[in-house]
């Protein structure tokens, strides 16, 4: 007897709509408090988790085109550096956004 596959794609961008029950489920899950919620089937994570996590080796951002005015002696130290000077512009700005991230400013906190 041969087994069907059923293959069935989603297009994350427009997923379908919720069905009524659906919807109905996450409201009540909405308005349920964290200490009523079963977590007997999902185990406690430790610190050591976190210290092995690795962020998601298939991730790629979405890129966006933009135009940016640079300082021209910034942009010729880019380019110096051989091909990629975009990405390189791209890492540096990551982390100077992962820095600032991490610590609070003073503005805010």
């Amino acid at each position: 007897m041969k087994k069907k596959m059923v293959e069935y794609e989603i297009e994350l961008a427009n997923p379908p709509a919720l069905t009524a029950e659906q919807r109905a489920e996450l409201k009540a899950l909405r308005a349920m408090p964290d200490s009523e919620i079963d977590y007997s089937d999902i185990p406690p994570l430790q610190e050591d988790f976190w210290k092995e996590a690795v962020r998601n080796p298939f991730y790629r951002p979405t890129k966006t085109s933009t135009t940016v005015r640079i300082d021209s002696d910034v942009l010729h130290w880019l380019r110096s550096h051989g091909k990629g000077y975009q990405s390189r512009i791209n890492a540096i700005l990551r982390r100077e956004m992962l820095t600032s991230l991490k610590v609070p400013s003073a503005k805010h906190g």
